[in-house]
């Protein structure tokens, strides 16, 4: 039902900026709390940052606090991810969720998925 796809990854130094963009299909992406996941390898996916439906409120990963910012325009149908002061353990590949449901820090309760995309901070 919804189409998810990331855009904006690449290999940039510690201390740089990236943007990543999620690009969601439909007309009803305003009903959906978005939410950005990472996964390194071995690792578990964990939670980066989430948005409620209309904006009002955010939450973060104590990791990215301070650093990174989400938002979403939703005449665009698109939710970002500003990351700057980016540090090597932020190489990961960053996946785009939505769900209908409030917004959550768990990656069970997200039912659409993006493919990812890489991102990767030299030192």
């Amino acid at each position: 039902q919804v189409q998810l796809v990331e855009s904006g990854g690449g290999l940039v130094q510690a201390g740089s900026s990236l943007r990543l963009s999620c690009a969601a299909s439909g007309r009803t992406f305003s009903s959906y709390a978005m939410a950005w996941f990472r996964q390194a390898p071995g690792r578990e996916r964990d939670f980066v940052a989430g948005i409620s439906r209309g904006a009002m409120r955010t939450d973060y990963a104590d990791s990215v606090k301070g650093r990174f910012t989400i938002s979403r325009d939703n005449a665009k149908n698109t939710v970002y991810l500003q990351m700057n002061s980016l540090k090597p353990e932020d190489t990961a590949v960053y996946y785009c969720a939505a769900d209908l449901g409030p917004s959550s820090v768990v990656a069970g309760t997200y039912d659409y998925w993006g493919q990812g995309t890489q991102v990767t901070v030299s030192s």
